[in-house]
């Protein structure tokens, strides 16, 4: 207990190191934001450029905040479960951590202001308001995964408010936020059943739980595919095999890849908790699932007419999994 009260006081005063602020806000999860607000740009049909790059920023800002404000409202069950953590271990002050919060909250928001004025802040406001509402007030309750996976979904609508005319012109905000609600919704449904599964991280969860969680992660894989493979077949069959038809059997193809590598990597984990449903099969399953989102969002993407985009997700999904091995997603 001594040894545990020194080391919170040398923390506090002593300089935090980088690395350990990159634990704190689990850094290299980060690299699952941008597909988000690529998939919503996408949908609305809005161009990928320097605004929606601006708004990528705000997002992974409000995304490490996020994390950042987790480990302080956790301090004292970490210090428990999970004393090697920045904060329980003395390597980050707690008041760092709230401190790091708020000034990447005010970071991310002033990025959405700057990148899309008001339109953009549609988006940032409400999310970065469900983030701060999530950590402090509804994680443990029985509203916490809707509320999770409602700050993913709202993260894919700020991509689809980013200003730009795309092919078709302008694009209103009501009309803009239409377009971008299907893939709003299946990011969503793989946030409810992710933040599901890391309230079991380390006492385990009942078999029942990732066998429910596996189900739905299928369903939303099908309905990423599904319709893509139907328009595709529809096309081609009515078309003659000319070099107009191969854009869509390309996408098709991309869509059907991230797809199956959404559940090859969070599924099969998923799975390996339904014949174990240990913590460790557990905190597996919600680590593949944190970037196992990549392929999903790299098949949305693909959906909304972007392969070449989609593509370049799906090859930083290897990457962000190996970054995984150095610091923990979880």
């Amino acid at each position: 207990m001594k040894d545990r009260k020194a080391a919170l006081r040398f923390g506090s005063r002593s300089a935090v190191r980088l690395a350990d602020l990159a634990e704190l806000v689990r850094a290299p999860a980060a690299l699952s934001v941008p597909g988000d607000v690529i998939a919503g740009a996408v949908a609305a049909g809005h161009p990928l450029g320097a605004r929606t790059l601006g708004i990528i920023g705000s997002s992974i800002c409000l995304y490490w905040s996020g994390m950042a404000l987790n480990d302080y409202a956790d301090a004292t069950v970490d210090a428990v479960e999970r004393p090697r953590r920045p904060i329980p271990s003395g390597r980050v002050p707690r008041r760092t951590a709230l401190a790091v919060a708020g000034g990447l909250t005010a970071a991310g928001l002033g990025l959405a202001a700057v990148a899309g004025g008001r339109r953009s802040l549609v988006g940032a406001l409400p999310l970065a308001g469900l983030v701060w509402s999530y950590d402090l007030r509804l994680k443990a309750g029985p509203a916490g995964a809707a509320a999770m996976a409602g700050a993913r979904a709202l993260d894919v609508l700020t991509g689809a408010l980013a200003p730009g005319k795309g092919p078709r012109g302008n694009v209103s905000v009501g009309e803009a936020l239409l377009r971008g609600a299907v893939p709003a919704a299946l990011v969503g449904a793989h946030t409810y059943t992710l933040t599901a599964l890391s309230r079991h991280e380390i006492s385990g969860a009942p078999a029942r739980l990732p066998t429910a969680t596996l189900a739905v992660s299928t369903t939303t894989a099908l309905a990423t595919a599904l319709p893509a493979v139907r328009a595709a077949a529809t096309r081609t069959g009515r078309l003659p095999a000319t070099s107009r038809t191969w854009p869509a059997v390309l996408r098709t193809g991309v869509v059907a890849a991230g797809a199956l590598a959404y559940l090859g990597t969070y599924g099969t984990a998923q799975a390996r908790a339904v014949r174990e449903p240990s913590g460790e099969n557990v905190r597996r399953a919600v680590g593949a699932g944190i970037l196992g989102l990549m392929p999903l969002q790299a098949a949305l993407t693909a959906r909304g007419g972007a392969p070449a985009v989609a593509a370049a997700l799906g090859v930083a999904h290897p990457l962000a999994r190996r970054l995984a091995r150095r610091i923990s997603p979880t």
